[in-house]
């Protein structure tokens, strides 16, 4: 899970770098502001990859997901990027809990077996 979940969030940081980009020349917010959310929200991008086994971290990675759809207030393409990731995380954590479940059923068989 860990591998799938990491590899949307940090296509989610890069996002996020062309979405300031882009909001610097389409919006009024203060470009002080701006970069200050977005930084923020890159680096939890990154941060949250190393929190992925811990408790609570699949947890912020949807409120991260509910932070990305509301930039569509001030870029408004992020309204459907963020669906779009939130989908990509669902799938993440869904199919690589899955994958996790078979990897251990797996072990567990060589185990028994050797």
């Amino acid at each position: 899970m860990r591998t799938l979940c990491s590899s949307t969030l940090i296509g989610e940081a890069l996002v996020i770098l062309f979405a300031a980009l882009v909001a610097m020349q389409l919006s009024d917010v203060p470009h002080g502001s701006l970069w200050a959310v977005s930084g923020v929200a890159m680096a939890l991008c990154v941060l949250l990859c190393g929190m992925l086994g811990r408790r609570g971290g699949v947890a912020l990675g949807w409120a991260l997901q509910a932070g990305l759809i509301a930039s569509g207030l001030v870029v408004p393409a992020m309204y459907g990027l963020g669906v779009v990731f939130a989908g990509l995380w669902w799938c993440s954590v869904h199919y690589g809990r899955r994958i996790d479940a078979i990897k251990a059923a797996r072990a567990q068989a060589v185990t028994q077996a050797g």
